[in-house]
């Protein structure tokens, strides 16, 4: 009887502790944010109305039909007079910057930001396991990455990854890439370093299509300390939940609609097409797709399913279906919407899509207005707001959507594991009070309004 007894136990007690090891390395195969730091220039790094102005007569190509197209972007554009732009915009350089201009930019960017992340979490740079770094229209050599790893003096064994040409969505695929080396890398911090690099890629020419991004796309920058060490869980910010990622580059049209090209007069700048409201809209909905069943509840996906089935019955049954294609209510799986700071259009449309409220909506626009496209790096902005406005309370769930040239829709879902209120040194905390304002309305109408009325016969300069 013993021995029949022993014969049963030790395969069961063998495949319990093989579950407990599965699930206990799963433990440590966990993706946690502890801190991260986006990257505030210097005031003197303003665009204001009088500077936007400086500039565009700078640029001798733009006549009259250029100044109202520019005009017409920057005034529905979302963004505001306190945005900031590269140095040599300022310095009058932007038709012709230097290697080391571009170079100055980004090392100020990595020494600001990630001094302030080293001090503010008590992590040393010796202790980084794992280096993302994606700055996409901008690669030199030592690389990007070989920069922070000399100034800050990391380890000789650092696994390091430098990416480039992944637009404004590349800041979730460093983070999936983290992810994804935490699963054979137990133990370990790793750090995500997101900006884009304005210096070599300001548009001094006057196609329309190029021009925009000039309107658009601002300096700025953030830096992500995460682990996957379970003593840490305590002390981290957010704990991610899943991420998906879409992309559409065997798409000719998705693939034509946004890259970086030279005018047919040479002048090197980053081409927006019409077809890109429809490439984005397309991601997206595939994007979505894939998320739906990994963030919503069980009990709305039977809710969404039994709507689906009627709403079928019912455009079989007749050509004017009575009950409307149901839509999935995302509130149900996120209590917060961290959205790409693409332009108002793209946060008009997300929201639209996914019938959100401007409530919901605040933190892209607030975000948009205040700091501008910052790229890949917009959506830890978007998250700062969140942050300062102490919406982010223990156990909610922020869904996070991004889009960039390729074209790719990238999203997560991150859950709050600890009561995150205002924190020390947080990018907004010296203007969250002043926000929302009461208007977001740009000052260039009121300023150059009249150029609206001008006729090109007579038009001479701004």
């Amino acid at each position: 009887m013993e021995l029949l007894f022993l014969l049963y136990a030790i395969p069961l007690l063998y495949l319990a502790l093989k579950l407990w090891k599965y699930f206990d390395a799963k433990r440590d195969q966990q993706c946690y944010i502890l801190d991260y730091q986006c990257f505030k220039p210097s005031d003197d790094r303003m665009l204001g109305t009088q500077l936007c102005r400086d500039l565009m007569k700078r640029t001798k190509n733009l006549g009259l039909d250029e100044f109202k197209f520019l005009l017409k972007a920057v005034v529905n554009s979302g963004i505001g007079e306190q945005t900031y732009g590269p140095r040599v915009v300022f310095s009058g350089k932007e038709s012709h910057p230097s290697l080391v201009d571009s170079i100055v930019e980004v090392e100020e960017f990595f020494l600001d930001c990630l001094h302030k992340l080293f001090q503010k979490s008590g992590v040393s740079p010796s202790q980084i396991d794992i280096l993302v770094v994606n700055i996409s229209m901008f690669s030199t050599s030592p690389s990007l990455a070989s920069i922070i790893i000399n100034k800050f003096k990391m380890r000789e064994d650092i696994r390091v990854f430098n990416l480039s040409g992944m637009g404004c969505s590349a800041s979730l695929i460093s983070v999936d890439v983290v992810r994804r080396m935490f699963k054979s890398h137990m133990n370990s911090y790793g750090i995500v370093v997101t900006s884009e690099s304005l210096t070599s890629n300001w548009y001094s020419g006057n196609d329309r299509s190029m021009i925009l991004s000039n309107c658009l796309f601002r300096s700025g920058g953030a830096a992500i300390l995460l682990t996957n060490k379970r003593s840490l869980e305590n002390k981290a910010m957010l704990k991610l939940k899943c991420l998906v990622r879409t992309h559409h580059g065997a798409q000719d049209e998705s693939y034509g609609c946004c890259y970086q090209k030279e005018d047919d007069k040479g002048n090197l700048g980053f081409h927006l097409g019409k077809n890109l409201p429809r490439a984005a809209i397309r991601a997206f909905t595939d994007n979505l797709r894939e998320i739906s069943p990994k963030i919503l509840p069980i009990t709305e996906i039977f809710r969404l399913t039994i709507l689906t089935i009627i709403h079928k019955i019912s455009l079989a049954s007749s050509s004017k279906p009575r009950w409307p294609k149901p839509m999935a209510n995302f509130k149900t799986g996120a209590e917060h919407f961290c959205l790409h700071t693409g332009g108002k259009a793209v946060i008009d449309g997300v929201g639209k899509s996914l019938n959100l409220t401007e409530h919901d909506l605040e933190p892209a626009r607030m975000t948009l207005h205040r700091f501008g496209n910052t790229s890949a790096s917009s959506l830890w902005y978007v998250l700062g707001y969140m942050e300062a406005k102490k919406r982010l309370k223990k156990g909610d769930k922020v869904l996070m959507i991004s889009f960039g040239a390729g074209f790719k829709c990238n999203s997560c879902l991150w859950e709050v594991v600890t009561e995150l209120g205002e924190k020390k040194g947080n990018v907004w905390e010296d203007c969250i009070n002043g926000y929302p304002p009461v208007s977001l309305a740009n000052p260039f109408l009121e300023s150059f309004g009249w150029i609206q009325n001008e006729d090109a016969t007579t038009f001479k300069s701004l």
